[in-house]
């Protein structure tokens, strides 16, 4: 029978073994909880997007600068214009709309391509974030703490249920909320709407409702990437969301998944 004795022995040889484990080691292998502001995300989305706007402008300038030094030492041919014949009916007012139409195309050009950069930053978190939080026993996917990387877990055996993960912890997990409602026509396309959308709740605009409608829709961009990053590291390719803001803060968020994926 094992006595007092020895139990107080061990008790002291463990202690004696963890001093001697460096506290850099400790840390590795149990690090601390990190908590973050919550509203953190909507800052960072604020600033994200008028800085990619102005990076961008940078780098279309840049882009352009070189194809027209391309154009100058012949390397690539001329693009050639396509111009529109003028007739007598042409008024002055058609002129205008012509014109309008043209810095519309422009500022539509710009709007794209911060939109392509939002995606590409929400995929990336999206994925990085699915591998440490979502494939992990079922009982600790609502604790950050107990969060493992994904290896050890299979993946989801059916789509339906992979969406059903994204309404309701991805969601949690990011917009402190659950989607108010999912819809499937079970062929591959699935409708996500949130009435109240925290990322476009607190969006407004000097020149009204319809002009912060319209400018949700680019803010809606890295969530829709956030989406298709979850479902890229989960093993579905190819996959199509399509965000849409029609009156705020309501967003709905088609997401389109091939069946061969």
């Amino acid at each position: 029978m094992t006595s007092r004795t020895s139990f107080q022995a061990s008790a002291s040889q463990s202690k004696q073994m963890s001093s001697l484990v460096p506290p850099t080691l400790a840390a590795l292998a149990d690090p601390p909880t990190r908590f973050v502001d919550g509203a953190m995300m909507d800052y960072f989305l604020i600033e994200v997007v008028n800085t990619l706007r102005e990076s961008s402008a940078v780098a279309t300038a840049r882009s352009k600068k070189i194809e027209k030094e391309m154009l100058e030492s012949g390397l690539i041919p001329p693009t050639p214009a396509v111009t529109q014949p003028s007739t007598p009916r042409d008024s002055v007012t058609s002129l205008n709309s012509r014109n309008t139409g043209k810095a519309t195309a422009v500022v539509d050009e710009e709007e794209e391509a911060i939109r392509i950069r939002l995606d590409a930053i929400g995929m990336h978190i999206g994925a990085n974030f699915v591998e440490r939080y979502a494939l992990v026993n079922p009982g600790a996917t609502k604790d950050l703490h107990n969060a493992r990387l994904c290896r050890d877990r299979p993946l989801f055996t059916e789509t339906l249920d992979v969406i059903k993960f994204i309404c309701k912890d991805v969601w949690a997990a990011f917009w402190d909320k659950q989607v108010d409602n999912l819809r499937t026509n079970h062929r591959g396309v699935y409708v996500l709407q949130d009435n109240s959308f925290k990322t476009i709740s607190r969006l407004s605009s000097w020149q009204g409702r319809p002009e912060a409608t319209k400018r949700a829709k680019l803010y809606v961009a890295m969530p829709a990437g956030i989406i298709k990053g979850v479902l890229s590291r989960l093993g579905y390719q190819g996959v199509t969301v399509t965000p849409e803001v029609t009156s705020l803060p309501q967003c709905t968020f088609q997401v389109k998944i091939p069946r061969n994926s």
